[in-house]
C-alpha cells in the first residue's frame, strides 16, 4: 500500500485567474491531515473540501460551497496527483487558481525544487474491474480494467491546424512531465466574444493560452504538434483526481470536456461494483 505524501516546504505562486481576470496569490503548505483542504483567505480563510458532489463545470471544473468557489482547479490538482501528493493546504486571496503560462508546468517544477515529504499514513487504489462507457451523441468517455493507470485520448475540431488528433500513454511521473504537464490551454479567436459576455476569459492573453484564427496559431509555436489533445488529457487527470484515490484503470475519452468527465466521476462513485479499493 502506498503512503500518503505532502510537501517539504511553502510555495508561493503569483498569476491571474484567467476567467476572473484576478490577480491571485496562491500559497502550498505543507500538512500532515491527509487530506487536501482549500482556504480563501479573502473570505475569513473560509476552508474549502476536495468534494466530488461539490463540483461543478463552466469552461473548466470548480468547487462550489455555500460560503464561496473556487474555479480553474484542474491543472493544479493534476500535478498534485501525478505526485502523489494528498496531504495540504492551499490557500488563495480570491476564487480562482492562477493560469499561469496555461500549463501545469510551473506546478511541476515547484514541486520538484521543494521536494516531496513522505507521510506515515497509507492510502488506497481504486481498481476499476468492470467496463463501462458513458455515451454523448458522438462524445463519449469509457473506462476498462488495466494493471496502470492509462488514458487514450482523441479529439476533433474543424480546424485546419488541429483536425483529428489522438494520443494514448500510460500516466506516471516521467511521462506526464515529458509529454503532458508542459501542454496549454487553447481557444478560438471567434469566440472570445461570447465568452466575454458569460464573464470568462477576461484574464485571458497570449501569454498563457494558445490563440487560434481560422487557420493557425496567433502566437506560435506549439510546444508539441498534437499539444492540443495533450492538454484534453492533462484535463482529466485533473478531473479524475476529484476521486481522491489513484487510479489503476484505462481511460478511453473521445471529443468529450469537463462536463462528460464529471459524469464519468459520479458514475464511478455511485457505481461500487465496477471498481474496488486495493
Amino acid at each position: 500500500m502506498k503512503e500518503k505524501n505532502t510537501i517539504q516546504k511553502e510555495m508561493l505562486f503569483s498569476g491571474v485567474g484567467i476567467h476572473s481576470g484576478e490577480m491571485i496569490d496562491l500559497i502550498l503548505k505543507p500538512s500532515s491531515s491527509g487530506e487536501i483542504t482549500l482556504q480563501r483567505m479573502d473570505l475569513n480563510n473560509l476552508e474549502i473540501k476536495i468534494n466530488p458532489q461539490k463540483i461543478k463545470t463552466k469552461r473548466g471544473s470548480y468547487l462550489d460551497t455555500k460560503g464561496g468557489k473556487v474555479l480553474t482547479l484542474e491543472h493544479l490538482l493534476a500535478v498534485l496527483y501525478i505526485f502523489g501528493i494528498d496531504s495540504l493546504v492551499i490557500e488563495l486571496n480570491g476564487g480562482e487558481i492562477p493560469i499561469m503560462d496555461g500549463s501545469a508546468f510551473p506546478f511541476v517544477q515547484a514541486i520538484e525544487k521543494v521536494g516531496i515529504k513522505p507521510l506515515p499514513q497509507k492510502k488506497k487504489s481504486i481498481k476499476i474491474i468492470k467496463p463501462y462507457i458513458i455515451q454523448e451523441n458522438d462524445s463519449y468517455i469509457s473506462f476498462y480494467p488495466d494493471s496502470s493507470f492509462k488514458i487514450t485520448y482523441s479529439i476533433e475540431y474543424d480546424h485546419p491546424l488541429i483536425k483529428r488528433q489522438e494520443l494514448s500513454l500510460p500516466l506516471n511521473l516521467k511521462n506526464f512531465i515529458k509529454e503532458i504537464a508542459p501542454a496549454r490551454t487553447f481557444g478560438f479567436l471567434k469566440d472570445v466574444p461570447q465568452l466575454i459576455r458569460e464573464g470568462l476569459a477576461l484574464g485571458g492573453s497570449l501569454e498563457n493560452a494558445i490563440v487560434l484564427d481560422e487557420e493557425t496559431v496567433i502566437n506560435g509555436p506549439l510546444r508539441y504538434p498534437d499539444e492540443f489533445v495533450r492538454h484534453k488529457i492533462l484535463d482529466l487527470i485533473g478531473d479524475l483526481s476529484f476521486l481522491s484515490y489513484p487510479i489503476l484503470g484505462h481511460f478511453k475519452v473521445h471529443k468529450a470536456g469537463h462536463d462528460l468527465h464529471l459524469k464519468a466521476i459520479r458514475f464511478i462513485l455511485d457505481s461500487p461494483e465496477f471498481w474496488n479499493y486495493v
